[in-house]
């Protein structure tokens, strides 16, 4: 190395800018600092703070700021004034350069890029960060406390080429029983082990040519799944002998939305519709099971775990119920509104019960509403989290890109969601022991669910009304409840019709 980058080198170290490196902090025929490409990173920063500073905030006044980059790690703080930007590691200055320009994307780029290698100099895991990992690491710090929920999508090709993050799964779950094999306790459907033939209570022996018994749960992990392909030799045993099985690793695509048919020959039973995700391929599967069971009495739409950040895609899937009514309004600035409304008519009339929770999110929670405006469902569960917004994707040059929900989202009435949710009208916590569960169910029988209407009262206590309904911390027992009231409304329509006109 040359003595004046030798030089210049122990300034860095100092903290100290020398003012001959004005041009750039980084020299052209040293590119790779730490495993990073550091022209490559200052001009995707510069990238995202110069489309980050033009993005709308549904009507707010954001300031992206530099000094957010010190919440990658507790120990750092970042003081930045009109002229300099320093950051400190404990009681130490690691790094003091001049502020660059309002305007010098490229400036904050370089600066950024600057401070990233000077963290990861100090912190073992963003040391061990990928570029892309690096890229996620930092745009969460710059969002967080504007958009909690904004991030930095890998680019593909990035992704497969820095350390092949595409998850993939035979498909299967399991146990060890007593002996040390492999008891298979599940199977996706449609994945390899699917595929293959392997069914609940198989026993794999071994693997590879090696007993599974003597195998580690690392090593039956890494073949189980992984984030790339790899094939497998398995020796199954079950009822019918030993079987030889191959398998290859491939990615597992969940569906999003579930589809239960409760059949009853008298009155064509219940439809369950569970969705986890507010997407175009959710509307397609439930427009598909509404038109194979026509004759059911009753639907239940249980939303308590979905999500949503499309639009367009929550305004099919609630207009085969609500038909062309708006499903909601989106905030893009203080002035503006866009409302959504279904572009067909309903497809059912039949009753619904929509089950929500603290984890109905997004686009979710405009269903919710779209359900409650229409008078068209009936709303049981549990607060939902009045975290309404829509995403806006800003493609970046290195393939990556940036997704934020900078829009809000209020009902297709006007009513604000984000930050204040939609209450039930039917609330399932109460029923958290066997006394309150006995007392439940004898008001089930006599028809009172001791329902309750918050959502058109705009001056209502949000927090009170959450800690008068708050989550249900078992699993099985929400899932029972709901199902014994969602069943109930639905097989007696004078519950149904009075819980409606509630």
């Amino acid at each position: 190395m040359r003595m004046i980058k030798l030089f210049l080198f122990v300034f860095f170290g100092l903290g100290v800018m020398p003012c001959f490196a004005a041009d750039s902090l980084f020299f052209e025929d040293e590119p790779i600092q730490d495993g990073l490409n550091v022209f490559e990173m200052s001009d995707t920063f510069a990238e995202i703070y110069e489309k980050l500073d033009g993005v709308k905030w549904g009507g707010k006044n954001i300031n992206v700021a530099i000094e957010s980059l010190e919440k990658l790690n507790p120990d750092a703080h970042i003081a930045a004034t009109d002229d300099r930007v320093v950051l400190v590691w404990g009681d130490a200055i690691i790094a003091n350069y001049p502020r660059p320009n309002p305007g010098d994307w490229n400036g904050f780029g370089e600066i950024t890029t600057a401070l990233v290698l000077k963290l990861r100099a100090n912190d073992s895991l963003l040391h061990a960060a990928s570029t892309s990992e690096t890229y996620q690491l930092v745009v969460d710090s710059l969002m967080r406390g504007i958009d909690e929920n904004g991030r930095y999508i890998y680019s593909r090709a990035a992704e497969i080429n820095e350390d092949g993050r595409i998850l993939t799964s035979v498909g299967l779950e399991g146990m060890r029983d007593e002996r040390g094999n492999w008891r298979v306790t599940g199977v996706f459907k449609g994945a390899p082990a699917d595929t293959a033939g392997i069914r609940e209570g198989d026993l794999i022996v071994s693997i590879d040519g090696k007993n599974v018994a003597d195998m580690s749960d690392a090593e039956m992990s890494a073949v189980m799944s992984g984030f790339n392909s790899g094939t497998s030799k398995l020796k199954i045993l079950n009822p019918s002998g030993e079987q030889d099985v191959v398998l290859r690793r491939a990615t597992i695509i969940l569906a999003d939305a579930d589809i239960v048919h409760r059949s009853d020959p008298e009155t064509g039973g219940i439809l369950e519709i569970i969705v986890h995700k507010i997407s175009d391929n959710t509307a397609s599967i439930v427009n598909e099971a509404l038109a194979n069971y026509p004759d059911v009495s009753g639907i239940i739409l249980d939303l308590r775990a979905a999500t949503g950040d499309d639009e367009r895609a929550a305004a099919k899937l609630a207009g085969l119920f609500i038909g062309q009514n708006p499903v909601m309004r989106i905030v893009e600035t203080a002035k503006d509104e866009i409302e959504v409304v279904p572009g067909g008519d309903a497809v059912t009339d039949v009753p619904v019960v929509v089950l929500m929770s603290n984890m109905t999110r997004g686009t979710a929670e405009a269903i919710v509403a779209a359900f409650y405006e229409n008078e068209r469902g009936v709303l049981v569960g549990t607060p939902t989290a009045g975290n309404a917004r829509i995403a806006t994707r800003i493609n970046l040059d290195n393939g990556g890109a940036l997704e934020l929900l900078n829009k809000s989202i209020k009902t297709g009435k006007g009513r604000t969601i984000d930050g204040r949710g939609i209450f039930p009208i039917v609330c399932l916590s109460n029923i958290r022991s066997v006394t309150q569960r006995n007392a439940f169910f004898l008001n089930v029988i006599n028809n009172d669910f001791n329902s309750q209407d918050f959502n058109g009262k705009d001056d209502v206590d949000v927090d009170a009304v959450r800690r008068g309904c708050p989550v249900i911390t078992s699993g099985s027992d929400e899932d029972a409840v709901a199902a014994a009231v969602a069943v109930k409304i639905l097989t007696d329509l004078k519950v149904y019709n009075r819980l409606i006109a509630e």
